[in-house]
C-alpha cells in the first residue's frame, strides 16, 4: 500500500511539473508578442487632434503583420461624451511594407478627431483638448499563426502643455 501511495505522489507531481512546464512556456511566449509603442510628433500650429502619431514595432523578433490601427477619443472630461472609436487615417508604412511592420520599424497616422467636434473654434479650443483622454487600438496577425488576430490598447495619452510646442504624452510631466 505505501509502494502504491508514493507511486501516486510521484505521478501527481511530474504530472503538475509537465503543468508548470507547459504554463511557463505558454507565459513566455506571449510576453515575447509584439506589441506597439506610441508617440505624438510636436504641433507647432493648428488644432492639436490634428497631430501626426508614430506606432512603432520595438520588438526585436517578430514582425507585426496585417496592422490595423484605430484612434479612440476615450472621454472629455465634464463633457458626458461616450468612448468613440475611429479608424486611424494618412497611415503610411514604410517602403514595400504593406500593412508590416518589422522589427524596429514605425508607421505613422492621424487620428481624424475634429470630425467628432465639428467646425472650429471648438475643435481648436485647448480648454477641450486639455480635458480629453485618447488611446490607440491596433490589431494585428499572431506571429507564425495568422488566422488569429491579436489586438492592443495603448496607455492614455493626454496633452502634455509643459512641453513647447505641446504634444500628446502618455502621462502629465
Amino acid at each position: 500500500m505505501a509502494y502504491s501511495g508514493a507511486q501516486s505522489l510521484q505521478s501527481l507531481i511530474v504530472f503538475l511539473a509537465v503543468l508548470v512546464v507547459i504554463a511557463g512556456v505558454g507565459i513566455g511566449a506571449w510576453s515575447m508578442r509584439p506589441v506597439p509603442t506610441y508617440s505624438s510628433e510636436e504641433r507647432k500650429a493648428g488644432s492639436p487632434f490634428d497631430a501626426t502619431f508614430t506606432a512603432e514595432n520595438t520588438n526585436s523578433w517578430f514582425p507585426m503583420k496585417g496592422l490595423k490601427l484605430a484612434c479612440v477619443l476615450d472621454h472629455v472630461r465634464a463633457s458626458g461624451r461616450e468612448p468613440t472609436l475611429i479608424e486611424a487615417t494618412d497611415v503610411r508604412f514604410p517602403a514595400g511594407a504593406g500593412t508590416e511592420l518589422k522589427p524596429g520599424e514605425s508607421a505613422t497616422f492621424k487620428c481624424p478627431f475634429r470630425a467628432l467636434f465639428g467646425l472650429p473654434p471648438l475643435n481648436e479650443d485647448y480648454g477641450v483638448v486639455q480635458r480629453s483622454q485618447i488611446y490607440f487600438h491596433a490589431s494585428y496577425e499572431l506571429p507564425f499563426i495568422g488566422t488569429i488576430r491579436l489586438s492592443d490598447n495603448s496607455v492614455p495619452f493626454f496633452l502634455n502643455t509643459r512641453l513647447l510646442p505641446p504634444r500628446w504624452t502618455s502621462k502629465p510631466e
